[in-house]
């Protein structure tokens, strides 16, 4: 007798501690932080008919605030970074507030490529934030508020290169219509040919006085569709427009954009380049 009632005790614990869920003795519940109830509880609640009635429950001192209709779910929130290669209607209404702004990306197709992720540098660089090429909460401050670099010709259409910024501008009757991010010279000694130098943009007031519409070998390197306007310094494509000066002494622009300004002619022989600090 004693052995059949010994093994009906251990079989009820065994029992009660399965179905209690504890571990070392705390309720595994009781671990867990508070979560918010999910749409679907909402659901799951029971019925009016399910319901006790009022006057079987003791009186509240504090009246139950308005509960969520059921079909209530929160919003998703909205995207508070976009980067290169992201693709959602966010990113059309970022390239079309950038493009009637002046920084130039081509057509606005939803997609943030290159030639979007170079408008946001030059925004980044005219609002003086570091640029990351990413559109965040300081960029998007900074395209509320309107941002343009300052320009320095205030009549006929000039090309304007910042060697501080970084930025090239067109400017034209003392407005700007376009800015572009580039790539000036780096500032680093090179040796070429036997013959040691110093990567810079020559400052001044120069125009367009060639140009050769496809790719220019020279000793430093390949430039695309170039416009020289100053011996062999000249704006031209390249496929490496990084946020800072890397290049000989040329300003860089991405393919896409050297294109453009073909295209539409922006860059004539005998057109004004104004660059400066």
């Amino acid at each position: 007798m004693r052995i059949r009632v010994l093994l009906a005790w251990i079989l009820g614990a065994v029992i009660a501690v399965a179905g209690c869920g504890t571990t070392g003795g705390k309720s595994s519940v009781a671990q867990q932080p508070h979560a918010a109830p999910s749409p679907s509880a909402a659901t799951a609640a029971p019925s009016p008919s399910a319901v006790p009635p009022s006057s079987s429950a003791p009186p509240s001192s504090t009246a139950p605030g308005p509960a969520l209709p059921p079909s209530a779910s929160p919003a998703r929130p909205p995207a508070t970074l976009l980067e290169l290669g992201d693709s959602e209607p966010a990113v059309v209404a970022l390239q079309t507030r950038l493009s009637r702004l002046g920084y130039w990306l081509g057509r606005a197709d939803g997609t943030f490529g290159l030639t979007t992720q170079q408008a946001v540098y030059a925004l980044q660089k005219a609002a003086g934030l570091t640029p990351d090429g990413v559109y965040g909460p300081k960029t998007a401050a900074a395209l509320t508020r309107g941002v343009l670099p300052r320009r320095r010709s205030a009549s006929g259409h000039v090309i304007e290169i910042s060697l501080t910024s970084n930025l090239l501008l067109i400017v034209d009757g003392g407005k700007v219509s376009t800015v572009l991010n580039t790539s000036a010279g780096g500032g680093y000694t090179y040796t070429s040919d036997g013959v040691t130098g110093v990567a810079r943009t020559p400052t001044g007031q120069f125009r367009i006085f060639r140009s050769v519409d496809g790719m220019d070998i020279s000793p430093l390197g390949e430039l695309w569709r170039p416009r020289y306007f100053h011996g062999g310094y000249a704006i031209h494509g390249s496929d490496s427009i990084p946020p800072y000066p890397v290049s000989h002494g040329c300003v860089r622009l991405s393919y896409p954009a050297i294109d453009w300004i073909w295209a539409t002619s922006q860059a004539p022989i005998g057109t004004e380049v104004l660059v400066y600090y």
